[in-house]
């Protein structure tokens, strides 16, 4: 028996015998249903909208949302149920602290369905994230990422090759780290529409 799943621009086929393979080096695949009822359920879009409007209730994009609360919550439920919802184009403008950088801003109700959709499906992939993952994750901030960072320097530090230095002691250890980042991602993201 044999599947495919399309990602991206490739097809990635799988077989009965690769999933045997896969469960038995530990992966184990699980499969979820009924995930879509979950996210645009009445009850996650009031969770997500109380999330997105977290820290944001004095901005007009938000009062003016909740002026027709219910109704506006009940037609973006409607949107998702029957298939109409569509995005609406991104907010860019330019924000100069401490470096330039170009941001674009989903509008509000369209934050409101990306809340909805991690408040399901977050805690399925938290599980197969590895422990020293930071980004995005509930616990797991800057402070978090600093001792961890810190947390394997010692390491290095105890287990690495004394550099030559001029003052002859033991406190130079040759390490590496890499820090990276991938320049204007998100501004360079072909956007697709479905």
């Amino acid at each position: 028996m044999t599947g495919s799943m399309p990602i991206g621009m490739t097809t990635w086929t799988t077989s009965t015998r690769t999933v045997e393979w896969l469960s038995q080096l530990g992966f184990i695949m699980k499969t979820y249903i009924k995930l879509y009822k979950q996210i645009i359920s009445f009850e996650n879009l009031i969770l997500a909208w109380q999330k997105a409007r977290k820290g944001k209730t004095g901005k007009g994009y938000v009062i003016e949302f909740e002026q027709n609360l219910f109704y506006n919550l009940i037609a973006l439920h409607y949107e998702l149920k029957y298939g109409t919802y569509k995005p609406k184009p991104l907010v860019t403008f330019v924000l100069r602290d401490p470096k330039t950088r170009v941001i674009s801003k989903s509008d509000f109700r369209d934050r409101i369905v990306h809340h909805a959709i991690v408040n399901i499906l977050e805690p399925i992939f938290d599980r197969g994230f590895i422990y020293d993952s930071c980004a995005n994750r509930i616990g797991k901030g800057n402070l978090f990422a600093l001792k961890r960072f810190d947390y394997f320097k010692r390491k290095v530090s105890k287990n690495g090759l004394i550099a030559k230095n001029p003052f002859q002691d033991n406190n130079y250890v040759v390490g590496y780290c890499l820090k990276a980042d991938i320049k204007h991602y998100f501004y360079e993201v072909i956007m697709v529409d479905p």
